[in-house]
């Protein structure tokens, strides 16, 4: 029998793309400390990084909070990967996850996985792992574990556990929880890690943890996730049909689904979320774009200029080069930002209007494909607080649009940590 402390506090850690967040909550969902570390991307590339960020996100969490809190949840960018040796010292410098050297075993690994499969991807962990097992350090490898499995590794110190939100990239069989027999049979099998549900817990923090940062010595790190589902849980979304849009640098959608949605052609694969699937897209279009035209300061000047009411009559696809694969599979699309009026708030608007039109295209793909229909949309990333933008996006969709519960990833991990101990509770 598992036994979880009676406390009331978990700890949510984040390393994304542009650094690395701890936040500590309580049994409510109520924010108690927050912490931040900016990292470098060339620094994050190397394991003492991740070490000495993990180890000062924690400190800088009041020693009082510290002492309660019951449990630790981890994510991190997905198919950011490392192969460690028996005693969990990586043997060679990790992959990030937009790492592409895998391109040079596609060929390889077709001829291996089912067609249009999630691992078919030049940036997939497990093409990853079969170009790392044709190097020369290869041979002193025992373990292949995701960033977010060797963080917590140096909090529980167990190695070759991981989840299977960050095992779908390595062929995991989500839907029947196990390795499918084309990837056990190949000769990098025994390095594979065993696959938890997400938050499940693994083990208690190691003696040397529980001493060094006066943490509870019954802590739990449970399996982690990874840093784009870790976001979706913090939105607040938690019902089929409820959907998030992060519009960030590029426009990302994620609809929860009763059922599962896979369509290579377009980029679309599910995650499960519990009993749950979590399906969606990204476009290139997005802020980006915005970027290129205007400056953060007339962004919200002008746009509080626009009329949302009224509908731009400017037909716009925004890209910044050519291509987009969701909801428009071309990889030769031409960006379409002409005419160009002479007056700024009407071409932001166009803009704007336009990113909401495809948006609108994209939820309309995903429930053509077999998605539960959309009920509610969350909004997060730096477009969720442009108000004008959001009263253009509402005349696409006869459904409520509101800005997600909690924009931090680590939110969502320590969410996750907490549903975990309280389901161990009951």
């Amino acid at each position: 029998m598992l036994y979880i402390a009676n406390h009331h506090y978990t700890l949510g850690i984040d390393f994304g793309t542009s650094g690395a967040r701890a936040v500590v909550i309580d049994c409510t969902g109520v924010t108690q400390a927050e912490a931040k570390y900016a990292v470098t991307d060339d620094a994050f590339t190397q394991v003492i990084t991740w070490e000495n960020t993990l180890f000062n996100l924690i400190e800088q969490i009041p020693p009082r909070l510290r002492q309660q809190i019951d449990a630790i949840a981890i994510d991190g960018t997905s198919s950011t990967v490392l192969l460690c040796n028996a005693t969990g010292t990586p043997v060679a410098p990790p992959l990030m996850y937009n790492d592409a050297r895998g391109v040079t075993v596609l060929e390889q690994l077709k001829a291996i996985a089912p067609p249009n499969h999630t691992v078919l991807s030049a940036t997939s962990s497990l093409a990853k792992l079969l170009w790392l097992s044709q190097q020369p350090t290869f041979a002193d490898a025992k373990y292949f574990l995701h960033q977010a499995d060797w963080l917590a590794f140096l909090l529980h110190g167990k190695l070759g556990i991981s989840d299977y939100h960050n095992a779908l990239k390595l062929g995991y069989d989500v839907e029947h929880f196990c390795y499918p027999a084309w990837l056990t049979k190949l000769a990098i099998a025994p390095l594979l890690p065993q696959i938890l549900a997400p938050g499940t817990p693994v083990a208690e923090v190691t003696p040397e943890v529980a001493t060094r940062f006066n943490l509870r010595r019954d802590c739990y790190v449970c399996a982690g996730t990874t840093d784009s589902i870790a976001a979706f849980l913090a939105s607040g979304a938690t019902s089929p049909g409820e959907a998030v849009t992060s519009l960030g640098s590029t426009m990302v959608l994620k609809l929860l689904s009763h059922t599962r949605v896979e369509n290579s052609q377009y980029g679309i694969y599910s995650h499960r979320l519990g009993d749950l699937w979590l399906t969606g897209g990204a476009s290139n279009t997005g802020g980006a774009v915005l970027q290129q035209f205007f400056s953060n300061a007339e962004l919200q000047q002008l746009s509080l200029q626009i009329d949302p009411q009224q509908v731009s009559p400017f037909d716009y696809y925004p890209l910044l080069q050519p291509g987009d694969r969701f909801p428009v599979n071309d990889p030769h699309l031409l960006p379409r930002l002409e005419p160009r009026p002479d007056n700024s708030v009407e071409f932001l608007h166009g803009i704007l209007e336009s990113i909401a039109r495809i948006e609108c295209q994209g939820y309309q793909l995903l429930q053509q494909l077999g998605a539960t229909s959309l009920i509610h949309i969350y909004t997060a990333g730096g477009g969720a607080v442009n108000t004008s933008w959001t009263a253009i996006r509402q005349r696409y969709f006869d459904l409520p649009i509101v800005a997600s519960k909690d924009t931090e990833a680590a939110y969502g991990s320590a969410l996750l940590a907490m549903r975990s101990i309280n389901s161990n509770r009951n």
